[in-house]
């Protein structure tokens, strides 16, 4: 049961987190395309990509690794908004930017795993 509260408070910070990055970006961020989503999605990715190669290579605990991926970046990241801006830009048939966002959103953070598995694997 502690774990489980544990994960839920950590998951509590992420999404405080992407909310705190995710006005902030908007701030300034006047445009069609949903870049505090895709910003943060990224960031997310990287972080899972480091904290998985860590845990692979037994430079975390398997508790330290579900509280900051499964509690934090659960919470921070967030694939479901991503889709639903997608939606939003085809309803508004902003085709193109639809495409663009699906492609990105799907190509980068895979690459963004791949860099921060990479980092640490280099490492060792």
């Amino acid at each position: 049961m502690t774990t489980a509260l544990l994960i839920a408070l950590c998951g509590g910070l992420g999404a405080v987190t992407r909310f705190i990055l995710n006005t902030s970006i908007q701030r300034w961020w006047n445009r069609v395309f949903p870049l505090s989503t895709f910003v943060i999605n990224v960031i997310a990715t990287f972080c899972a990509g480091v904290a998985a190669a860590a845990y692979a290579y037994q430079t975390v605990d398997e508790y330290t690794y579900l509280l900051f991926v499964t509690g934090f970046l659960g919470g921070f990241s967030t694939f479901s908004t991503a889709i639903n801006e997608m939606v939003s830009l085809a309803r508004k048939e902003r085709f193109g930017m639809a495409a663009l966002y699906c492609l990105a959103t799907i190509l980068v953070p895979l690459c963004c795993v791949a860099l921060g598995w990479t980092l640490i694997a280099a490492t060792r």
